[in-house]
């Protein structure tokens, strides 16, 4: 299951405390009752014979995170260990590596290595197995004791062995921790168009990105010919920070819709805001690691048309999570809702398709890595409308425009191919129109 503990953007919902009330819980009937002496049955009679003495603290414990595990790979049961992790993962600075993880039969996987940290400069990827940390096996450990582990004080060092699907053995990686600082968002200006990293979704991202857009302004001196507005690796976050990003690029009309268990638990958010970016052209950047709330940038943007998305399918998860505190120190993350893009349709499973799918040929193995999504999470939701398109992408031709080698590319100076063709289709779109007939040959001769 996915923890929001080094990184609290992995969940879409406004993680706010929704303290537990009686009104709130659902009944209980006599089938649940039963149900509950079978489970009283089953702990007396552990408790009785299992071959150690066990505490009681274990077993509930154990109890509360194979019921919510049953449900789906996001609720779960916060402790005070993961209550202090989700902590500092929200302050945005801790001493660490930079890794986002899940737990998967056992063995901790990871889901995306945040840029510019040591995992992301060591060259960790979506997908590795994590199977030991300074020569200790943590296999068959939980979440937060590995996290726990790889975390320390900035400047100390850790070993960690990789196992990586598709080579032959596991690897050592030795790191030096680092202080991670959450910077949501990064700005830089090339060729005249404005580029806006969007890492995370935490409480100050839309106020980053309306700075970002003056500074590109400022640093022109007037507007650029179009945004590329990078959401590759971005887990998610806070729902009403995508809302406010997406609004940022919208005039009207709806951007997101959320369902809860009732037909009539239905919310809705408009856009309502003037566009930040004045009608000019956008890029909107993904792959498999655009999770929940960036999935619901690209779907608005998309959906309205107003920007074009490229690079490859999303990570698919649909769902919003929600924090109800228990006590002081623990809480309970649970699924409440799932959530619609403008046209009606969930990326529960599907994620988002780009318009332009383009991969990431510049990296070197970029057609071996493993791809992990949301559909390959145990008991994750099940799309209700799913499509089934796998015949229709089936196309085994190379197209000529990926066929260039990471080598290749290198020597012409491009070391992300997918932002150098983003740029280059912006700049295709902003370019003036060429007047036909001998006038536009003569000024093209000057």
């Amino acid at each position: 299951m996915i923890r929001p503990i080094l990184q609290v953007s992995a969940a879409v919902g406004a993680l706010a405390l929704i303290p537990v009330t009686t009104g709130a819980m659902a009944s209980v009937d006599t089938s649940s009752y039963r149900e509950l002496d079978a489970f009283m049955d089953v702990y007396t009679r552990v408790k009785a014979a299992y071959v150690e003495k066990v505490d009681d603290k274990t077993l509930i414990k154990g109890a509360i995170d194979g019921m919510l595990a049953s449900l789906d790979p996001h609720s779960s049961y916060v402790d005070a260990l993961a209550f202090d992790n989700l902590r500092l993962a929200t302050d945005g600075n801790y001493g660490g590596l930079g890794l986002s993880v899940t737990m998967e039969d056992g063995a901790v996987k990871v889901i995306t290595p945040t840029e510019d940290t040591p995992a992301w400069k060591a060259g960790i990827k979506a997908g590795d197995y994590i199977t030991h940390l300074d020569g200790k096996l943590i296999y068959g450990g939980t979440l937060d004791e590995a996290i726990t582990q790889m975390r320390g004080a900035p400047g100390t060092k850790i070993t960690i062995r990789i196992v990586r699907p598709g080579r032959d053995k596991p690897f050592d990686v030795a790191l030096t921790r680092e202080t991670i600082v959450q910077k949501a968002v990064k700005w830089e200006v090339q060729d005249g168009i404005g580029i806006l990293n969007i890492n995370t979704f935490s409480a100050t991202t839309a106020d980053d990105m309306r700075a970002g857009i003056a500074a590109i302004e400022q640093q022109l001196g007037g507007k650029p010919k179009g945004y590329v507005i990078d959401l590759r690796g971005n887990g998610g976050g806070l729902l009403n920070q995508a809302i406010e990003v997406s609004d940022a690029f919208l005039t009207h009309g709806e951007i997101v819709s959320q369902r809860g268990r009732e037909k009539s638990d239905i919310e809705r958010w408009y856009a309502k805001a003037d566009d930040l970016a004045r009608g000019l052209p956008i890029v909107v950047l993904v792959d498999a690691g655009t999770a929940s709330a960036s999935e619901i940038v690209a779907g608005a943007l998309q959906d309205h048309h107003r920007a074009l998305v490229l690079g490859e399918k999303t990570f698919g998860k649909g769902s919003v999570q929600s924090l109800l505190q228990l006590g002081p120190r623990t809480a309970l993350r649970i699924t409440t809702a799932r959530y619609y893009t403008p046209s009606g349709k969930s990326v529960q499973e599907g994620g988002i398709e780009p318009d332009l799918a383009v991969p990431q040929i510049s990296d070197p193995d970029y057609k071996t890595r493993p791809v992990f999504r949301e559909a390959d999470l145990r008991r994750h939701l099940i799309n209700e409308t799913k499509v089934d398109n796998a015949v229709l992408e089936e196309d085994t031709k190379t197209d000529p425009r990926f066929a260039a080698t990471p080598a290749e590319l290198e020597k012409k100076g491009i070391k992300d191919f997918q932002l150098h063709y983003a740029l280059k289709t912006i700049a295709r779109t902003a370019a003036p129109p060429r007047m036909a007939g001998g006038g536009a040959a003569k000024a093209g001769k000057r």
